[in-house]
């Protein structure tokens, strides 16, 4: 099975959406589904989007089976220059575990670094992310806001992408730019 890691591009700008509703509502529910493509919505909108760190993964008839997104991030308004969030990552639900998402997220890595991003922040289940290299963030004085509610504290998390990358990178996660993750709706 030929697969190959491009830009999203505006023939696969709605078919990523579109992958994205559908594992986070097989995953989890129908209102996390939206919720998870609405921010993808917010970010492709913003002034953090960064269009060159929007990837897919296609298959050998260009269906698309992964999805992982990059965006500049801030920490009370410094770093944006330095800090990527991962969010959201996606992979066709029948092909998980296929590590569609581990190649996927190392390819970024590899842009990232060539762009001269010093580190990447994701939140989500350690499981997923500690083979990738990711830390917990409060390890680095990079702490959750009072507006996220972690199920653990390990959930926020912070991947060095060059040697002492997070050196001088520290402060409080506040997703106050993206209003599906502030407003509940």
């Amino acid at each position: 099975m030929e697969r190959k890691i491009t830009t999203v591009t505006e023939q696969f700008a709605m078919p990523a959406l579109e992958l994205v509703e559908q594992v986070f509502t097989a995953h989890e529910n129908a209102a996390e589904g939206r919720l998870v493509r609405r921010l993808v919505e917010e970010i492709r909108a913003g002034k953090y989007y960064l269009p060159e760190m929007e990837w897919i993964m296609t298959d050998e008839t260009d269906e698309i089976i992964g999805y992982a997104m990059f965006s500049r991030f801030h920490l009370e308004g410094k770093y944006d220059r330095e800090l990527l969030l991962l969010s959201p990552v996606a992979v066709k639900t029948a092909l998980q575990r296929q590590h569609i998402s581990k190649q996927l997220i190392e390819h970024g890595f590899e842009k990232a670094r060539a762009l001269g991003y010093k580190a990447v922040l994701v939140e989500g289940d350690p499981r997923n992310y500690r083979a990738r290299g990711f830390e917990t963030a409060a390890r680095y004085g990079i702490v959750a806001g009072p507006n996220i509610h972690l199920p653990h504290i390990d959930c926020l998390m912070v991947k060095e992408l060059i040697p002492g990358g997070l050196k001088d990178i520290h402060g409080v996660v506040d997703y106050g730019m993206y209003p599906s993750l502030t407003t509940g709706e």
